[in-house]
């Protein structure tokens, strides 16, 4: 078992934020099972938050507290004592929020989260979630923002975009300061090979984390076969044996466990 830079074990696993239900109280709930937890997403700027009351309005459950830098630190403070390493996944159409928000993750030692993610029209249109992925260069604004405050920062992003190289984005948000980058492989695993394939500066200190159907051990031994460092799960963080199952898979991929070179079983699929 190696380690990554800030301090989980490698393979670990990561609990992923889910639009207005991955608060403090998940994350506890999570936190027998799981090596880090990211609360959110939360919008931070009035644009994004203009967003996110769009979404709301049609049906989209979303975190909108008052004050969303406070609401981060109090979801921390509230996971002070919890066995789990906390984070949280932001979403701003301006950079400053961003750099707020990861001085208050310094400051708890927890991973600040860049959402270039996030599909919804509303966000896509302010700037926010998926539509980085194609601004790249701002992108890394972002990240090298978070970083500069000695936040362990984040980038979350997701396979398949067309128009996207998702090479080039980890490499320049590699170069920016990034320390994880979190793929939603969008039933692409390959995807997870291409930004793992090279190892050359910067993206070889890149920790990859792979999520969308990790279910067990089959499944996590065909993300390790594409050379993921670590996995996450995000519906399945709502169902106690389903993730008791994937955290015990991690247990026998970090002790060379796992079923090397067997196809996935798609049984472990989610219903």
């Amino acid at each position: 078992m190696t380690a990554s830079g800030d301090g989980e074990p490698r393979p670990f696993l990561v609990a992923a934020s889910l639009s207005g239900a991955a608060d403090a109280d998940w994350a506890r709930a999570a936190a027998p099972h799981v090596d880090a937890a990211v609360l959110g997403g939360v919008a931070l700027d009035p644009v994004s938050r203009a967003a996110a009351r769009d979404l709301v309005a049609r049906g989209r459950s979303e975190f909108l507290p008052d004050d969303p830098i406070c609401w981060i630190d109090r979801g921390f403070a509230a996971l002070a004592d919890a066995p789990v390493r906390p984070g949280v996944n932001v979403r701003s159409a301006t950079l400053e929020p961003v750099r707020e928000a990861a001085a208050v993750c310094a400051d708890r030692d927890a991973v600040c989260e860049v959402n270039a993610h996030c599909r919804q029209p509303e966000l896509r249109a302010v700037g926010c979630g998926e539509s980085l992925l194609r601004e790249p260069d701002r992108l890394a604004d972002y990240v090298a923002a978070a970083a500069e405050t000695g936040a362990t920062t984040s980038v979350k992003v997701r396979a398949e975009v067309p128009g996207v190289d998702l090479v080039a984005v980890a490499d320049a948000v590699a170069e920016a300061g990034a320390e994880w980058f979190h793929v939603d492989a969008m039933d692409s695993e390959r995807v997870v090979a291409e930004v793992t394939g090279d190892t050359a500066q910067p993206r070889a200190d890149l920790t990859v984390i792979a999520n969308n159907g990790v279910r067990g051990r089959r499944t996590l031994a065909e993300y390790a076969a594409h050379g993921a460092d670590a996995v996450s799960v995000g519906r399945p963080t709502e169902r106690p044996a389903e993730l008791a199952r994937v955290a015990e898979a991690v247990r026998a991929w970090r002790e060379g466990e796992l079923p090397a070179g067997e196809p996935p079983d798609r049984s472990e699929a989610s219903p």
